[in-house]
């Protein structure tokens, strides 16, 4: 099992990774690269918070094996001093049995397996990503011309960079107190990434910790729900009319060059790709100027340059995106503001019967019909939701609160008042990998879950935004991406202190885990380790009150930007608009459905009518055929009586003379069945002539 645990890990973390880039990027329209840029940053972020677990039980198991091994030893000169006289007593603890874990991982491996990914993730994040954002944003109309621009802006991005490493590199050289090795100097480097991922990581972990149980708890209030919703609404449908005013402009300043640059321009090129980045709607407006075939002139008039087309071209991208994504939330969210309007109706049903008010928005399958039905909906919907969401805000509150104390308190190891290491200490005293391995993983994993649904709810002026429902434009994704590996290392090193297992932090003479062993040892910047890394954390405290007074959102509000505050008028303002856009979304919404029920209605009474007449045609067929089948088998018969009497008769008479001056009587026959019969009119001619 020891490479089983490892081998599993990393596919279900690639299948995690792949599964929130569906979600949130779009794989038929988004460049290969991006998409696979973000994935790659993506899993190794993740793959860190998934095997870190088991490098810590395997810490463990090999500091069991050095503390039987100097017992040992100690033992060994304990008995050589005793044979001279001398007392000397070992003062290791007594050794156990040490016993394999489940997902022990062979020596030599997890060092290889943290430097591979670690040195992929900062090569990612710090030079990978940022190009690939400026040449996802450029607008060239070829691979080359948007290397250039992304070269430019990095260039001017990380020129700074370069020049304060300079600077200090010179300053390390001529001062003679300072003896650095290669090592050292990546060590340090490797402590500025961490320090500067453990400075945002704090702010985003003190919003996190108090933001997410409050949301579940809101979650649970069905009417203070509701109206945010209705917040939401008003305020999305003025980004959604913004976004439509914007690509309406964008459009018409395409159509303006469309009709100046003629066919055989040689910006004509790049006018067709624009003109592919637009709508389909508003590509069969514009269409192709080819109307005059005459030469362009570079003097008569005046052409835009290329440039001025990069930037449009740029723009457009940005305005369709964007009216896109607008689009798809708002849809969204209209069918999450009908489902929370249904549950609120519903909450005084007596029947115990969830009704939906467009019934036809989900077509039902085989769960709602056998598991899923209105009863157990109603009884999810309207009674144990809110409980679940009630208890869940109140375990996370809990999980919070212990996360404040021990960030404020891990740097204490006699006594150790950091409740994680508390637990963990008790779980290595008998070796229960087991309860060692879920401990961590389950608080490095709300640790995680804290910080990164941060990161997916920032929003920066829709400069960043993640969208789901694959409306996540190239830039936040690749964004999101760079935040994940520069805050998943300096994360997982304040993990590790909190729960005692970072000698550089605790002050500790014990195994060091594989994760620690590619940081180097801190001390080459003292004040940083001795300091910053344990003094810094506790801003918590004052970042979670801030959040619970809600100082931020107060903030943004009185700078104009319009936030979800109970108390204030602005805010139910747009409550009410938000309730009368909503009502008539349904009203429009309804009198789709009742014109295509009444479409439903007429295609299937269409369809009785018409196989009733069907069924009509069939049997009056099926009695014609019969009745003609009958006459035919009548007619048959009653001619072979009628020839067979004839015969009879006709064999006692004379033979008549046909060679007479009287002519021949008519022979009246009638048609019946498709057979000539012979009537009684004739044969009584022939009786007379007898």
């Amino acid at each position: 099992m020891s490479g089983v645990a490892l081998a599993l890990e990393v596919v279900v973390v690639f299948f995690l990774a792949l599964f929130l880039l569906h979600r949130y990027g779009d794989f038929r329209k988004q460049q290969r690269m991006v998409l696979f840029a973000t994935l790659l940053a993506w899993f190794l972020c993740f793959l860190i918070v998934f095997i870190l677990p088991l490098d810590v039980s395997t810490t463990i198991y090999n500091q069991c094996k050095i503390d039987n091994q100097v017992h040992l030893v100690a033992s060994n000169t304990f008995n050589l001093d005793n044979t001279s006289n001398t007392l000397v007593s070992p003062t290791q603890r007594v050794p156990k049995t040490c016993h394999k874990p489940w997902s022990y991982i062979p020596d030599g491996i997890l060092p290889v397996f943290w430097r591979v990914v670690y040195w992929t993730s900062q090569f990612l994040t710090w030079l990978l990503i940022p190009f690939m954002q400026s040449y996802a944003r450029s607008g060239g109309f070829s691979i080359s011309g948007k290397i250039k621009t992304a070269l430019i802006e990095n260039a001017i991005y990380y020129g700074t960079y370069l020049l304060i490493f300079c600077s200090l590199l010179i300053y390390v050289a001529v001062s003679p107190q300072w003896h650095l090795s290669w090592y050292d100097l990546r060590t340090i480097g490797i402590t500025a990434a961490n320090t500067w991922g453990l400075f945002l990581l704090v702010l985003l972990l003190g919003y996190g910790l108090v933001e997410i149980p409050r949301s579940y708890w809101r979650a649970s209030c069905h009417g203070q729900l509701l109206a945010k919703t209705y917040f939401k609404a008003a305020k999305l449908m003025t980004e959604k009319a913004d976004a439509e005013e914007n690509l309406e402009d964008v459009i018409e300043e395409v159509r303006t060059i469309n009709e100046t640059i003629k066919y055989n321009h040689p910006l004509r090129k790049c006018i067709d790709t624009i003109l592919r980045k637009c709508p389909f709607e508003y590509q069969e407006k514009l269409g192709r100027n080819m109307d005059d075939y005459e030469d362009f002139d570079d003097k008569g008039n005046p052409y835009p340059s290329k440039k001025s087309l990069v930037k449009l071209h740029k723009r457009v991208i940005y305005a369709v995106q964007r009216h896109n994504r607008t689009q798809v939330q708002w849809q969204i969210l209209l069918d999450e503001a009908f489902h929370l309007e249904d549950v609120a109706k519903n909450e005084t049903s007596s029947t115990h019967q969830f009704i939906r008010s467009f019934p036809s928005a989900e077509p039902p399958g085989w769960n709602s019909k056998y598991l899923y039905t209105p009863t157990v909906e109603w009884y999810w919907e309207c009674v144990f939701r809110r409980w679940c969401y009630r208890v869940l805000a109140v375990v996370l509150c809990v999980f919070s609160a212990a996360v404040v104390w021990s960030e404020c308190t891990f740097f204490s190891t006699q006594p150790v008042l950091s409740l994680f290491a508390v637990f963990i200490q008790l779980a290595e005293r008998d070796y229960n990998y087991v309860y060692i391995e879920m401990a961590c993983f389950v608080t490095i994993f709300f640790l995680c879950y804290c910080v990164y649904s941060t990161v997916f709810r920032i929003r920066v002026f829709n400069y960043y935004y993640l969208a789901p429902h694959h409306q996540t434009d190239a830039y936040s994704l690749q964004f999101s991406g760079m935040l994940f590996c520069r805050l998943t290392p300096p994360l997982c090193l304040n993990f590790l202190g909190v729960i005692h297992m970072d000698s550089t932090i605790s002050h500790q003479q014990r195994q060091q885990t594989a994760y620690t062993s590619i940081m180097g040892s801190m001390q080459v910047l003292s004040f940083i380790a001795n300091g910053f890394y344990i003094y810094y954390p506790m801003l918590i405290v004052l970042l979670c009150i801030a959040t619970y007074f809600s100082l931020g959102t107060r903030c943004l509000n009185l700078l104009g930007f319009q936030q979800f505050m109970g108390e204030n008028d602005l805010t139910s303002d747009l409550v009410d608009e938000g309730r009368e856009l909503i009502c008539r979304e349904r009203r429009k919404r309804q009198r789709t459905e009742d014109g295509e029920s009444r479409r439903r209605e007429w295609r299937e009474r269409y369809s009785d009518q018409r196989e009733r007449y069907r069924g009509r045609n069939k049997s009056a067929y099926s009695e014609l055929k019969e009745a003609d089948s009958s006459s035919t088998d009548s007619g048959k018969a009653q001619s072979r009586r009628d020839h067979s009497d004839n015969a009879e008769l006709l064999q006692d008479v004379e033979p008549l003379d046909f060679n007479g001056d009287e002519p021949l009587e008519t022979d009246n026959r009638r048609y019946a069945g498709g057979h000539y019969l012979s009537t009684s009119a004739s044969r009584t001619r022939i009786f007379d002539d007898v």
